[in-house]
């Protein structure tokens, strides 16, 4: 029986909710692999860090910038997302490349504020999290991301949880 490419984003969209539930962060906020004080993330037997792997500024740009449009196009996180001006989403969508790049072994510094004082009085929800992170999922699939890459990625993002949800 052949798995359909909607059963097929199910399915990663429930796996990527379970990963996304118990990661870790540093404590200054900046996202980083679920071991404390490493180093960011590189492939066991490769000198390239995820951010080469993933392309780089480039590659990254462009899948933050089309993950950004689809949250902001979502009616269902509308509260979140909904009605920002164009220069606040383009904010948004650089402060989110600069994080990436930084988390993954980029060049970059992130910029922006802590996770916990960004997200401070939004009461973002579990399922307004989990809807985030699939259109994270079907953007990288969209970029054809390696499964590996993406599995690293989802899993420094989805150390973010604790400091985005309930705050």
């Amino acid at each position: 029986m052949a798995i359909t490419t909607s059963a097929r984003t199910a399915y990663k969209v429930l796996v990527v909710s379970a990963a996304l539930g118990g990661l870790l962060v540093s404590v200054t906020g900046s996202p980083r692999s679920a071991t404390a004080g490493s180093p960011p993330s590189t492939q066991a037997g490769s000198q390239k860090t995820l951010y080469e792997r993933l392309g780089g500024y480039d590659a990254i740009s462009a899948v933050v910038s089309d993950f950004g449009n689809r949250l902001f196009a979502d009616p269902k996180l509308a509260s979140s997302f909904g009605g920002l001006p164009p220069d606040r989403q383009a904010r948004f969508k650089q402060l989110n490349v600069l994080m990436v790049c930084a988390a993954t072994g980029g060049p970059c510094t992130y910029i922006g504020r802590a996770m916990p004082a960004t997200h401070q009085g939004m009461k973002i929800t579990d399922m307004q999290f989990d809807q985030v992170a699939a259109h994270l999922v079907t953007t990288l699939d969209k970029f054809k991301v390696p499964q590996p890459e993406m599995g690293e990625l989802l899993a420094i993002i989805g150390g973010l949880r604790g400091d985005i949800v309930g705050k």
